[in-house]
This record gives structure tokens, C-alpha cells and sequence, in this order.
């Protein structure tokens, strides 16, 4: 472990999110963070899954893979050991990563002929980052800044979703309150990457206080990061 303070952070970053979709879209929208296991759920399922097939895009005009091909998924996909098949046709996927987000279409096929329209879902991921940070493992202790990054990776801008979603992207304390009140925090919100970061000097006071990252729209909380600091060795 190295003992300069590209090494001086160790963070427990507990991801929840509540699975809804947006209300100005065409396409349902589930919004995760990275860590999370997510069901996307497959709204032209036939009787049974042998005639599903799930396809991803990354973007809506991108090169398709196929993850499920008439109920078997395919073994020569990155995802392979990250997905499965639901009884009812979903697609689940566990442990999320930023590299998820994009377009997920749910098509049927019978006797090689597609039946019905193709149910497509929407994927958007939300991620947290530290710095300094490694590649394995991190310390930190009183006197050492720390800067957390929370990055929304989705297909529509976030100028769009600010505008015409009411998007916002909030670093709050455990009582929920807007750190961006409180002078000791640096908050920069970037719409063109669709990015919050937190940049502060950390206190002895800081063991074990929680700093959460929320994603609102419309007012409503659609997922949220939440980042726990643990004191360890020194900057």
C-alpha cells in the first residue's frame, strides 16, 4: 500500500435506488446505481421464455448484442455471469456497473418470425467515484481531502432532463440536508457530463459520518449513492 495520498482514502459506498421511470420519455426508464442488482421487465412476454430474446444497445442506433437468444443466454457476452432470466420473462442483472447503462429490447419470436412490437427499457446508471483513489485499496484519516464524484451515464443530455424532467442531482448529510448550505463543502454541478461533485477537508468529527448523493425527478427520488467514512491509517 502505497503512503502518499493517491493511497489515502477508504470508503464504504452503499448503493440503494427505488426503480421508477421517468414521465417525458417514450421508453421506460429504470434508474439504478452501480452495485445494485436491477430487473428489467419484459412487457410482450409470450406463454412461456423460449420464444424471449433480449438485445442490447448501448445507444439507440449502436451495434447490438444479443444477452438472451429464445430463453438461453448467451456465453459469449461480458455480462454472461452478471445476467439471468426471470420466470416472468425479465431480464435481471446483478451488480451494475456505469458500463450497463443503454437500451435493453424485449423481442419475441415464434417458428423464426418476430410476434408482436419489441418492449424496449431504458437503462440510466448512476455512479459514485473517489479521489485520490486506487485501483484496490484506499486510506484515509483527518486532514486528507477527498473528492466524490456522482456521474448519472445516460442516453438523453442532462440538459434535456434538467429542463423538461425537473433532474437534480443533490449531495446531502444524513438528515438530508443540501450540503451545498454548509461553506466547508465545494459543490460544482456540471450539466454537460451530468455530474455533482463534493471536494472537502476531512475533521476528526468525520469517522463514520454519511454523505449521500440523490437523484431527483420531478421531486421524486429515483436512486441515490451513499458514501460512509471510515478512518484508516493517515494521508
Amino acid at each position: 500500500m502505497a503512503d502518499k495520498c493517491d493511497l489515502c482514502l477508504l470508503g464504504l459506498i452503499v448503493l440503494s435506488s427505488l426503480l421508477t421511470g421517468t414521465s417525458g420519455v417514450t421508453d421506460p426508464h429504470v434508474f439504478i446505481s452501480s452495485g445494485e442488482n436491477v430487473r428489467l421487465p419484459c412487457n410482450n412476454a409470450l406463454s412461456n421464455c423460449e420464444s424471449t430474446t433480449w438485445i442490447y444497445n448501448r445507444f439507440r442506433h449502436s451495434a447490438a448484442v444479443e444477452l438472451i437468444g429464445l430463453g438461453i443466454k448467451k456465453k459469449d457476452t461480458e455480462r454472461h455471469e452478471r445476467l439471468s432470466l426471470g420466470s416472468d420473462c425479465s431480464l435481471n442483472i446483478k451488480n451494475v456497473t456505469e458500463d450497463d447503462y443503454g437500451f435493453y429490447t424485449c423481442r419475441q419470436f415464434v417458428n423464426d418470425k418476430q410476434q408482436g412490437t419489441d418492449a424496449r427499457v431504458f437503462l440510466p446508471v448512476l455512479h459514485v467515484s473517489v479521489s485520490p483513489s486506487s485501483s484496490s485499496q484506499t486510506e484515509i484519516s483527518p486532514g486528507c481531502p477527498v473528492t466524490l464524484s456522482c456521474q448519472l451515464y445516460s442516453r438523453l443530455s442532462c440538459d434535456y432532463l434538467v429542463r423538461t424532467e425537473g433532474l437534480q442531482l443533490l449531495w446531502v448529510n444524513q438528515a438530508g440536508v443540501d450540503l451545498k448550505t454548509d461553506s466547508r463543502y465545494k459543490i460544482l454541478f456540471s450539466s454537460y457530463h451530468c455530474n455533482i461533485s463534493l471536494t472537502t477537508t476531512l475533521l476528526n468529527e468525520d469517522d463514520n459520518r454519511e454523505w449521500r448523493c440523490q437523484l431527483t425527478l420531478r421531486n421524486q427520488l429515483k436512486t441515490s449513492v451513499r458514501y460512509t467514512v471510515k478512518y484508516s491509517g493517515l494521508c
